[in-house]
């Protein structure tokens, strides 16, 4: 008899999350009621919003200690009730940490034969990307001559962000922690500049990288960086708040940035939750498909193998040593 192989969280982590923290537990497997289908994951998408989850922050709900881990998947149909996904059919669904997971016809959306590979329904395709475009082109407009600065610009929002700008026009500054991650902003996704925040004073070359200030910062960090960009804006320049990665794994919040300094810049400062536009997820793939297949956008991923080492890969993220979208393939 089968089971299903659940990644649970053991434990509420102190910091960063380590693989003490979860557990591995087989359950039953799941039958399909009426009209839903039995899945299998295929590939697990990691994603720092998760600690968030289990910190009890998160505006899509709560991980408690006993709890499947969510997570968003792409995921083979094994077993159908629903005429519209027969077995075979390759589907994005949240199937969470596991193996096997049931999901009602409605909750699915098809993963068509062209994506290769088929975690890019995870990354450039799926809630990455379009948090990206959300961010960029429907939120701050970003167009050209824009000066950009982009943080955490190799992990999977930020490379997909820096590209969508650069394809327009704008002058885009990253900041990474590591050299190796510079470099490839500057060789690969059209970053003019980039700043190793590890050995850089980020403050510092801000202003000799954009002295002419900021148009635009897509904050997926939170914390010093951003007090330091906020300083540095341009007059009307444009902040779009999307992630909060150096404060997800604290208990605590820093406080923003001195209200003076938005003012006096004019600033325009605007919240991102992906969520909100889930239903113009098609508008979005219409504009990066043809991007894809003329190698102007691309995702690098990092992959991990086994579900039981989800954990493992999750820390690394959490502790920003992986570089790319994080994926774990089953």
């Amino acid at each position: 008899m089968r089971t299903n192989r659940q990644i649970i969280l053991k434990s509420t982590p102190r910091g960063v999350p380590t693989p003490d923290n979860f557990t591995v537990r087989s359950a039953p497997l799941p039958e399909p009621g009426a009209n839903s289908v039995l899945c299998r994951t295929r590939y697990l998408s990691l994603d720092p919003y998760m600690r968030s989850q289990i910190a009890g922050r998160h505006l899509s709900g709560t991980v408690t200690a006993g709890d499947v881990m969510r997570g968003e998947t792409v995921s083979e149909v094994v077993h159908s009730n629903a005429a519209s996904f027969p077995p075979g059919q390759l589907v994005r669904c949240m199937g969470g940490w596991q193996e096997y997971s049931v999901h009602g016809a409605g909750d699915l959306d098809a993963v068509q034969a062209t994506v290769d590979p088929p975690s890019y329904a995870l990354s450039v395709l799926g809630m990455t990307g379009l948090t990206a475009y959300a961010g960029m082109i429907w939120q701050a407009g970003v167009r050209a001559g824009d000066c950009v600065v982009i943080p955490a610009v190799t992990g999977g929002v930020g490379s997909i962000a820096a590209q969508l700008c650069a394809l327009r026009g704008a002058r885009v500054i990253g900041i990474a922690g590591s050299a190796e991650k510079c470099r490839h902003a500057v060789e690969s996704l059209g970053v003019t500049a980039c700043i190793e925040r590890r050995s850089e004073d980020v403050d510092t070359r801000l202003g000799e990288l954009c002295p002419d200030g900021i148009d635009v910062y897509f904050d997926l960090v939170g914390g010093p960086t951003l007090h330091a960009a906020c300083r540095r804006l341009a007059h009307y320049g444009r902040v779009v708040l999307g992630g909060l990665m150096a404060e997800y794994n604290r208990d605590d919040r820093s406080p923003g940035p001195a209200p003076g300094l938005l003012i006096a810049k004019r600033a325009i400062v605007s919240g991102l939750v992906v969520y909100d536009y889930e239903d113009r997820r098609d508008e979005y793939k219409l504009e990066c498909l043809p991007l894809l297949a003329k190698g102007k956008l691309h995702q690098r991923e990092d992959v991990t193998d086994g579900l039981e080492n989800a954990p493992a890969a999750f820390q690394r993220l959490m502790s920003g040593q992986s570089f790319g979208k994080v994926i774990v393939r089953l």
